[in-house]
């Protein structure tokens, strides 16, 4: 017999459905109150206006636990060409958070695949549906070659804290399992700010304990020079380009500490995507080809 909890799950599930052609927004902000509405009663109306996400309150609770994956794990990277192929034959996929309706998620996992959150947490995307909310202190030069991009400023974490807590927040409502938090190798770019490689790694301890708290499970991005100070809280890698500019080598630690890289080569490139696949498996790294666009094309080793 299903408990009250479970019948709640099933109700919330059936809502996701029907509205599968709404934003992601506004099923999690519905969702968030359901979940929230099954374990207490609000004796406040004002408590509404704290939700779905306030930066002093979460609807998520705090956990210990989270996904640790293992080298040699297959993937897939999937920003564009939507809706997303669930037909990919790999263990993990990383999409979109703002793209990904949950019910994407549900089904993945129910054939045991896990799926990434991809946030951008060192740039503002004026195209996401909280660009709004950043603040103009924050906001420094634009990113050369992405449109509509804008560094942040990372050392302002009091500032970014609310907004960030909030996509982690969605990437947990959502049913992911781990975050890809992107922009975060920021320090010798030209942000307009002066940040300092210090600056970027109290910012990305500061991302991994937030994830961490939510048990989701978080990797760095490329940063080849922090590896060596951020091996004791990042839990798996992605990297772009790194056979091709060679400094791959630099991020075995984590394959020697038991976690995987997830290696992505671009088809743009005059990568030796053989030569790549080759030294992948010498070294237990799973490299995938892909269009810089991120689409479905995905080529893997043999």
């Amino acid at each position: 017999m299903k408990t009250r909890k479970g019948q709640s799950n099933n109700q919330t599930l059936r809502l996701i459905k029907k509205l599968r052609r709404v934003s992601l927004i506004s099923v999690l902000i519905t969702l968030s109150i359901l979940i929230f509405a099954c374990n207490r009663t609000l004796n406040n109306p004002e408590e509404l206006e704290q939700f779905p996400f306030s930066p002093t309150k979460t609807l998520i609770q705090e956990t210990s636990d989270w996904w640790h994956p293992a080298p040699g794990l297959t993937w897939q990277w999937q920003l564009a060409d939507l809706p997303v192929d669930t037909s990919v034959n790999a263990d993990v996929f990383d999409l979109d958070l703002f793209d990904t309706n949950p019910e994407i998620i549900i089904e993945l996992h129910s054939k045991g695949r896990k799926v990434i959150c991809y946030i951008s947490v060192g740039s503002r995307e004026d195209w996401r549906s909280d660009a709004e909310q950043f603040p103009t202190q924050v906001l420094g030069n634009e990113y050369d070659g992405w449109p509509g991009e804008t560094w942040l400023d990372i050392r302002q974490i009091d500032r970014l804290a609310p907004i960030m807590r909030a996509r982690l927040d969605l990437c947990k409502l959502a049913g992911f399992d781990a975050v890809e938090p992107d922009n975060i190798d920021i320090h010798d770019n030209d942000t307009g700010f002066e940040i300092s490689y210090d600056d970027q790694l109290v910012y990305a301890r500061w991302l991994a304990d937030e994830a961490h708290s939510r048990g989701l499970a978080i990797g760095i991005k490329n940063a080849p020079d922090m590896v060596a100070d951020s091996m004791g809280f990042f839990d798996f890698a992605i990297t772009e380009d790194a056979f091709e500019y060679g400094w791959i080598g630099e991020m075995l630690p984590f394959i020697n500490s038991g976690k995987p890289i997830f290696a992505a080569e671009y088809s743009d490139t005059d990568v030796d995507f053989k030569s790549a696949c080759k030294w992948g498996k010498i070294n237990n790294v799973g490299f995938i080809l892909k269009n810089r666009e991120l689409d479905k094309y995905r080529e893997v080793c043999p």
